[in-house]
């Protein structure tokens, strides 16, 4: 039987619009956050959330074992102005302050192309965002690097699909990198307790991020359903 085509993101909210649309869909006990196996298009696929970074990506897709082809997914910020909320873009490369990695493009509907800048922590203001979009990125995340690192390891083809969940020109009231744990996870309870700094502006952006997170999640789920890799 063909080994899985595995698809990484750091949360499984991310993948709410995507795994609901597969067949025999089975949790597996991994030592990861959170893992599936379905049936797509009469394909073998997995999914893994891990937390957020690099590192956690890396580990999801050696973790997985023997694999057809991997894709790199979830959310992203825009660093093009041209970039809305919920749009899909598909990574062309993903490049780090001393790394570029090729992707492959999967067959299916239109969307946004361009580079990736992965980090290692969330770009919270307008002005990071400008200064990344200048080093030829229109869109920053934080797994691709490690998906695309575990990929070249193991030697499988690299998709990376992202949808958009905030704008190049909008600046983080939260401070998201405070409340990110150990484990890969944004803490609630850390940005309720930040919010309280700045009530208004800080729960009316959860709400706003919440809302935004979900449309992206539809978004992703639709286009992937129409690709074929």
């Amino acid at each position: 039987m063909t080994d899985p085509l595995l698809f990484v993101a750091a949360d499984p909210r991310e993948f709410n619009g995507w795994v609901s649309r597969w067949e025999e869909v089975k949790p597996v006990c991994m030592a990861v956050n959170w893992a599936r196996t379905g049936k797509w298009k009469g394909r073998r696929v997995a999914a893994i959330a891990n937390g957020a970074g690099a590192d956690r990506a890396f580990a999801a897709v050696i973790m997985a074992g023997k694999i057809s082809a991997v894709c790199s997914t979830g959310f992203c910020g825009a660093l093009d102005d041209a970039l809305n909320i919920g749009d899909i873009v598909v990574a062309t490369e993903i490049q780090t302050a001393d790394r570029v990695w090729a992707t492959l493009n999967p067959e299916g509907p239109d969307s946004a192309l361009g580079r990736v800048a992965s980090i290692n922590h969330v770009a919270q203001t307008a002005g990071e965002k400008r200064e990344l979009f200048a080093t030829g990125a229109r869109i920053v995340e934080m797994e691709a690097a490690g998906v695309a690192r575990a990929s070249e390891d193991l030697g499988v083809p690299f998709y990376c699909v992202r949808a958009v969940s905030d704008l190049a020109d909008e600046d983080f009231a939260n401070d998201f990198n405070a409340a990110l744990t150990p484990e890969g996870h944004f803490s609630v309870l850390r940005l309720v307790a930040g919010a309280f700094a700045s009530p208004q502006k800080r729960f009316s952006e959860l709400l706003r991020l919440q809302k935004r997170t979900a449309l992206a999640a539809k978004n992703l789920g639709e286009f992937l359903a129409d690709c074929n890799f």
